[in-house]
């Protein structure tokens, strides 16, 4: 099912994922490409349940999700295969989360929206605590935040200049300080459309990518806080866009979600100083629209959700004795069932569950638990509403 290149299906997917299109808009056009391929597989999800899954096991982390049609932050305990809802969320918002992320000691949780970027207290039960002061850098249109390894600084993609938002974190209070000088960049190519920002696992690098005008990379000094841009990657082909990041902790790779007419998961070794340089055979075939990848903790599988198809698709990572050589092989069972217009997909604490969370619902959030006979292929465990829906949930941040 990998992207055929069709122009037109390619400018209406591009369409809905405007940065400034309507969630709603999005659901009609999900409504009618991936519903009918759900048609005949009721039984593959078990029932939603709006209880949060209830029931046993004991938690093992929670995941927070941002639900931009709802205007409201969902919470979950991860249990034994279950999501219990958290004490008193989903919290309602004044704003439409757009982004967000969970510092590394777990104690606060960042959501960025177009009106700046909003800190909750993380309590011991999970639930979110709204801090008294400090929660909002004015004038900051959050696309995607990330926080550097340290825990140190808060990067923001800004989703109306073309820059990084950097901004100093007291862990103590949540409230963040501006550095004075934001790190600009310049996308030459395609249509830019800022998407997703990440933090190197060393904190040296800083990725961001930017649809179909390409990524960007920045050097990043987490002692000032200080980013310069230091390479420009473009799509090569104003139909094909870059959307979701991922790097590997374990060996010098970046992975790419790419869409269009070119799409699947892009490869690219990470040289000593931030070079990109593709692998032999990148991008790697994926569903249609695909839009955010997630690394498993052993660096041995990686995931895709594929936004179009309402799949996610996974491979095992074939390294090689050459640094290009690096390939991906697609998992028994891949593409996995997901959620109509799959977003965003993340990996739990202790890489048992999968999690993927869909903007289009049906469910808006479904989790995965990793087979016990066939390494790396995902099983599906259980499913939840994320808000009062339609949730459209766009994003998801788990603790550490």
């Amino acid at each position: 099912m990998k992207d055929t290149g069709d122009s037109e299906d390619w400018n209406e997917g591009l369409e809905v994922m405007e940065r400034k299109g309507s969630v709603h808009r999005w659901m009609a056009a999900a409504a009618a490409i991936v519903v009918p391929f759900l048609t005949g597989c009721g039984d593959f999800f078990p029932p939603i349940n709006n209880g949060g899954g209830g029931g046993g096991g004991t938690t093992s982390g929670r995941v927070y999700v941002a639900n931009q049609a709802a205007s409201s932050i969902g919470g979950f305990s991860i249990g034994t295969g279950t999501l219990t809802i958290v004490t008193n969320t989903p919290v309602a918002t004044a704003y439409k989360p757009l982004s967000m992320v969970v510092t590394p000691n777990n104690g606060l949780l960042y959501v960025g929206s177009a009106s700046g970027i909003f800190v909750y207290f993380i309590n011991s039960d999970g639930s979110l605590t709204t801090p008294s002061s400090g929660s909002q850098p004015a004038g900051v249109f959050a696309q995607s935040i990330d926080v550097s390894p340290d825990g140190q600084w808060l990067i923001a993609l800004d989703g109306t200049t073309q820059q990084l938002d950097i901004f100093q974190i007291n862990s103590s209070t949540g409230a963040l300080t501006s550095i004075t000088a934001p790190a600009t960049y310049s996308g030459t190519t395609g249509t830019w459309q800022p998407s997703q920002v990440r933090v190197s696992p060393d904190g040296t690098l800083i990725f961001a990518a930017l649809g179909t005008a390409g990524d960007v990379v920045f050097t990043f000094n987490t002692t000032t806080g200080v980013a310069a841009s230091s390479q420009y990657l473009p799509t090569g082909d104003a139909a094909t866009g870059d959307y979701g990041l991922v790097m590997s902790a374990k060996t010098p790779y970046l992975y790419i979600a790419r869409s269009g007419t070119k799409g699947g998961v892009a490869v690219y070794n990470v040289g000593s100083v931030g070079q990109l340089t593709a692998v032999t055979g990148s991008p790697f075939a994926a569903g249609s629209g695909t839009f955010s990848v997630a690394l498993d903790s052993t660096g041995t599988y990686v995931y895709a959700a594929n936004r179009t198809d309402g799949t996610v698709s996974g491979y095992t990572i074939v390294p090689s004795t050459t640094a290009l050589g690096l390939s991906l092989t697609p998992l028994t069972g891949s593409p996995y069932l997901s959620g109509a217009g799959a977003q965003a997909i993340a990996i739990d604490a202790t890489n048992k569950y999968l999690l993927s969370v869909a903007v289009g619902g049906a469910p808006d959030m479904t989790m995965y638990s990793f087979d016990i006979s066939v390494p790396g292929k995902l099983d599906p465990a259980t499913s939840v509403a994320t808000g009062v829906n339609p949730a459209g949930a766009v994003a998801l941040a788990l603790t550490h």
